[in-house]
Order: structure tokens, then C-alpha cells, then sequence
């Protein structure tokens, strides 16, 4: 079955539209214009293509993408890193894409718990490829006042739960970049139906988000400040990190780092308390 290059060309098309001639330093061809950024002959030229080789990119009729064209186009379009990778695997040049057995459970890494055994005193979570919980501790439990289940979807919890909007108080840029994460991550693997399925699920379910998606922005396990209103111990800020372990670079370690002596570093101890009586009385 030939690849789907649908999505190769929604993104082509986000870029161009984002970039004008000025901005890519040339004059602008002739003629009324009808879109805001580069025509599709201005891009062409630009990359070294002919016009019809790029109008079957962008339509989706082009079947095998070399390396050179896609370096081309990533030059042409002012892609960044990410960006650059991204638009490789959507084209997938080189290598087959890799299947992805979608119905077999994910188990966590026993390196990666035992570092987080190793960073009790900070929030932590490790989650799966399609941001699933592996594991999580009890300070991030109540840090996010969300259970945090293995399972459960970190994804679905923070971009459709009206509480994860509520106690993120910096919500939208939070929740655009794990849109953004998810896009890459679908780009990585376009044959895992359960993404794609979770994909279309938080579409549907928040307008937001599909507003996100259509951006055809990218990121990948950026570093992020995190700011959370706790009901109990007031504002509290943290710096997002995440850690891939070498063995299994689909699971990733998310710690909520404090900067020292900070309000939030001063409260996270009695927070961690409650956290460990809560869970003490529930057993």
C-alpha cells in the first residue's frame, strides 16, 4: 500500500503560507496574489525543484522523497532543527517506516524507576509513547490533584480534564506544546493506530486543540515552566524536564525541577507529608 503523504503536505503548505518572499529573499513574482506567504512557484524555485515536482508534494501524489529534496525544502522553507526532522519523517526518504505493534502493553523501565525512586523530593512521571502513565509519584498526585493511574493518559488528562485547566494556571502554552509534542511523535509513527485514534479523540473533544493541531506546529520534550494554583499550599512554579533513558528512548522521565530556596522548593517537603499521610490512610 502506497504511503499516505497527506500529512507531508499539510505541512508543506503551514510553512509556506508562514514565510513571504521578503522574508525568504526574493522578489515577489507577478500577479495577484492569493495566498499570504510563498506561492507554490516562488517555493519551487526557491528549493531547485520544478513546479510540478512540488505541486505533487503538496498534494500528496509524490510517493518517494529523496534526502536531497528534503534538505532542499528545509533550506527553502527556513525550517529550524525540529522542524527539519520532522518534515524527514513525515517523508520517510531513506529507511521503511517502522511498524508498530499498537495492542502490546508497555511496561516501565526498571532503570528509569529506580531514578525515581533516587527523586522522591520532586514531582515525577514516567510516561509511554503515547503519553500513557507508567508510573508517578505521590507528590505529583497531589502537586496535579489527578490520581495519575498507570495507564492512564497524561494527554487526554491535561488537554480535555476541565481540572487540568484549572490547576495549570499557564494552560494554553502548556497544553500547545504537548499538541505540538504529540505532532512530532505522530510523525515518528505514522502506523500506530492508538495515536492516531488519540489524536482524533482530543480533536474532536476541545476546540483548542484542533486549532493546535491545524497549526502544524512541532516540539519535542521541550523545557517548560509549569505554574500550578494549589488549593492548599497556593502558586507554585516548576521547571519541566524530561529524561530518555538509553535503553528505550520511547519512555521518558518527566521531573518538575525547583529553583532552591524558592517559595515552591519551602513547600514541597509539607506537601510531600500530606502526599505520604494521604496515601498512608487510604492503604
Amino acid at each position: 500500500m502506497p504511503t499516505d503523504r497527506s500529512p507531508l503536505g499539510a505541512f508543506l503548505r503551514s510553512r509556506r503560507d508562514r514565510l513571504t518572499p521578503a522574508q525568504a529573499g526574493i522578489d515577489a513574482f507577478p500577479g495577484p496574489r492569493r495566498v499570504p506567504g510563498l506561492r507554490k512557484e516562488e517555493l519551487a524555485v526557491l528549493a531547485g525543484l520544478s513546479p510540478d515536482h512540488y505541486s505533487r508534494l503538496e498534494q500528496g501524489r509524490q510517493h518517494t522523497v529523496t534526502d536531497d529534496v528534503v534538505d532542499a525544502l528545509s533550506r527553502a522553507l527556513q525550517l529550524d532543527d525540529l522542524e527539519a526532522q520532522h518534515l524527514r519523517n513525515l517523508a520517510a526518504p531513506t529507511s521503511p517506516r517502522r511498524r508498530v505493534a499498537p495492542d502490546l502493553p508497555v511496561h516501565a523501565n526498571p532503570g528509569m524507576l529506580r531514578l525515581m525512586a533516587q527523586l522522591d523530593q520532586v514531582p515525577t512521571l514516567l510516561l509511554g509513547p503515547r503519553s500513557e502513565v507508567l508510573a508517578g509519584n505521590g507528590l505529583l498526585r497531589e502537586v496535579l490533584g489527578w490520581s495519575a493511574e498507570p495507564g492512564a493518559s497524561f494527554a487526554r488528562w491535561l488537554l480535555l480534564d476541565p481540572g487540568a485547566r484549572e490547576r495549570i494556571t499557564n494552560w494554553d502554552g502548556f497544553a500547545a506544546s504537548a499538541v505540538g509534542a504529540l505532532r512530532y511523535e505522530a510523525g515518528r509513527r505514522p502506523d500506530d493506530r492508538r495515536l492516531t485514534a488519540l489524536v482524533r479523540e482530543l480533536r474532536d473533544g476541545d476546540p483548542d486543540v484542533a486549532r493546535w493541531w491545524d497549526d502544524q506546529g512541532v516540539t519535542f520534550r521541550t523545557s517548560l515552566t509549569k505554574r500550578v494554583a494549589h488549593p492548599v499550599a497556593g502558586p507554585l512554579v516548576f521547571g519541566i524536564e524530561s529524561v530518555v533513558g538509553p535503553h528505550d528512548p520511547d519512555q521518558r522521565l518527566v521531573v518538575y525541577t525547583v529553583e532552591p530556596d524558592s517559595p515552591t522548593a519551602r513547600v514541597l517537603p509539607l506537601l510531600a507529608n500530606w502526599a505520604t499521610s494521604v496515601s498512608n490512610e487510604s492503604l
